[in-house]
């Protein structure tokens, strides 16, 4: 995975992303989605990522119907494991 071709964003919370994430990623909370949309069309293709990859299923949906080209990463973990094969 080039990170200069994609946004990783963890829409896990605060507290959750400071306890591990992907280097390199930033945290958008699940819930600050709506208010936010505007600065996701201004981003390289978005790859999201959770705890389980719920929360960024939930999000890859609105955000798509928003018009915004994402994908589900799943969990931070495995996005994370991807990034760094």
């Amino acid at each position: 995975m080039d990170l200069n071709e994609v946004t990783i964003v963890d829409v896990r919370t605060p507290g959750e992303f400071m306890g591990g994430h992907v280097a390199g990623s930033i945290n958008i909370p699940l819930n600050e989605l709506p208010d936010r949309v505007e600065e996701f069309k201004s981003m390289k293709k978005v790859i999201l990522c959770c705890a389980s990859g719920m929360r960024s299923m939930q999000a890859t949906g609105f955000l798509s119907q928003q018009g915004i080209d994402c994908e589900n990463g799943g969990s931070w973990f495995a996005v994370n494991q991807k990034v760094n094969s």
